[in-house]
């Protein structure tokens, strides 16, 4: 286990992948939009988060249409949806650029949410873990699929202060919307 930082107050990073995606022909990478299981992934994400009382003080969201609407859709469970911040840096971001934008949080945010894409986000999760609770780790390195949520935790004055190592990876969940109607299919 690495060191963590150990000054300032309790802070939260949750980091959420986009859930899953559509495929459609002819439309950039940018502009995909959820498929079904993806509106369905998107709503169990926010609750999932509302359940465990972990909802964020400020979110920032990539621009990518994908990432958007699992915001919007996840947001939508909660009373009062926190800012959210879209950013283009995150859309494709890999670990150096998303700490960039994470260091750029102002100082009186202690839950923030990212809203991203893989591989960035994984190993994002995996570069500021100094450790994690139970078989987290094992969790992430294995598979962070869509709709994934990891939660870290560490003490800092700032978000400046956040990096490699200085977290402590508290949970790992991928929660999953109940479908209706017909089984199988592919989204």
């Amino acid at each position: 286990m690495r060191a963590r930082a150990g000054v300032g107050p309790m802070r939260r990073l949750i980091v959420l992948r986009h859930a899953k995606s559509a495929w459609p022909e002819d439309i950039a990478d940018h502009e995909r939009p959820l498929g079904p299981r993806g509106r369905r992934d998107a709503p169990a994400a926010g609750r999932a988060l509302a359940e465990a009382d972990c909802l964020p003080d400020l979110a920032l969201c990539s621009t990518a249409l994908r990432a958007r609407h699992t915001w919007e859709l996840a947001s939508a469970q909660w009373g009062t949806p926190p800012p959210a911040r879209f950013d283009p840096r995150l859309y494709a971001a890999d670990v150096a650029d998303l700490l960039r934008v994470v260091h750029e949080v102002p100082p009186e945010v202690e839950t923030l949410l990212l809203v991203g894409h893989n591989p960035g986000l994984a190993e994002l999760v995996l570069d500021l873990a100094g450790d994690g609770l139970d078989d987290t780790l094992t969790v992430v390195r294995g598979k962070f699929p869509t709709s994934a949520i990891a939660v870290l935790a560490w003490h800092g004055t700032g978000w400046q202060a956040l990096a490699p190592g200085t977290a402590l990876l508290t949970s790992v969940t991928v929660p999953r919307g109940k479908a209706h109607g017909k089984a199988g299919g592919k989204s």
